[in-house]
């Protein structure tokens, strides 16, 4: 254990060889959380998979300027990972979950017409709108849009009219 010690540090007693060293350790075991967590982490966005990104770079800073024990919060941000892919994993299997968990989309724009009801839920102002609609479509009216969503992740969404 002393040697472990003598290479990594410990507590805030660390120089830069010591956090170097660790930094370089976190980064490979950050690496292979990340893939075990799976792709969705970090290619759908939303809420949920946010939460990962968030946690892991918070737990695993302390091991690298020695804020906290490194094993225990290695260990730490392994349950986390396992719960997200968990949850991920309930997620595409029961659909109520899944609504829990990652919300579901919100009608924006429906036949014609905004919905200011929903707008306001989703925090939507009509200038974010169409700010949203120049830069997916790079169109300025909503004439050939059938109808618009807030997605889970926060994104909008337009489907044209057929």
């Amino acid at each position: 254990m002393e040697v472990i010690t003598d290479i990594f540090g410990e507590g805030k007693n660390l120089n830069t060889y010591h956090m170097c060293l660790r930094a370089a350790v976190v980064f490979l075991l950050t690496l292979i959380l990340i893939r075990i967590s799976g792709r969705r982490s970090f290619g759908m966005r939303s809420p949920f998979d946010n939460i990962i990104v968030m946690l892991l770079g918070a737990i695993l800073a302390r091991t690298v300027v020695g804020a906290s024990e490194f094993i225990p919060t290695v260990c730490a941000a392994f349950v986390i990972v396992i719960m997200h892919r968990l949850f991920a994993f309930l997620a595409t299997t029961n659909e109520h979950f899944s609504s829990y968990i990652k919300g579901e989309r919100i009608v924006l724009y429906e036949n014609g017409q905004m919905i200011g009801e929903n707008m306001k839920r989703a925090l939507v102002s009509e200038k974010d709108f169409y700010e949203c609609l120049r830069k997916s479509l790079s169109m300025e009216s909503l004439e050939s849009i059938d109808r618009a969503y807030m997605e889970c992740n926060g994104e909008i969404s337009f489907v044209k009219k057929v």
